[in-house]
């Protein structure tokens, strides 16, 4: 981790948090719901365990992608590692699991658009603040 920013590391992980709360929120809330057996009036657990889990989980993403890109990385090729990982490492092996476990197509565009989009935000932050 020498020569990575650590704060750059850690709002890369918040920027890539608070994507998911649109995403999953007002975007494709209802959507994702349906599509993944989701019942909106029951609990699924205490938030803070849901939201603080999530949030240390992006910062082990974020942290890792850092280290994948290195120190100062430029802005497009950081930015074009996170679409690339997002879509073709994250949303594909996504993909293979939804085949499996007979997800729908429109929940596997949910979840892996979020997942590019989380680690293209990751490029962003990490080739903009060195």
């Amino acid at each position: 981790m020498e020569g990575i920013n650590y704060w750059a590391v850690l709002v890369a992980a918040a920027s890539a948090f608070l994507l998911g709360g649109v995403w999953y929120g007002p975007l494709f809330k209802h959507a994702w719901c349906r599509e993944a057996g989701i019942d909106l009036n029951q609990s699924h657990g205490h938030p803070a365990k849901i939201f603080g889990g999530a949030f240390v989980l992006s910062l082990i993403a974020a942290a890792v992608f850092a280290m994948f890109l290195g120190p100062k990385p430029a802005l497009g090729f950081a930015v074009g590692a996170g679409v690339a990982a997002g879509a073709c490492w994250v949303a594909t092996s996504f993909g293979i699991n939804y085949l499996f476990a007979g997800r729908s197509l429109k929940l596997w565009l949910i979840d892996g658009g979020y997942h590019t989009f989380q680690f293209a935000l990751y490029g962003l932050v990490l080739g903009l603040w060195h």
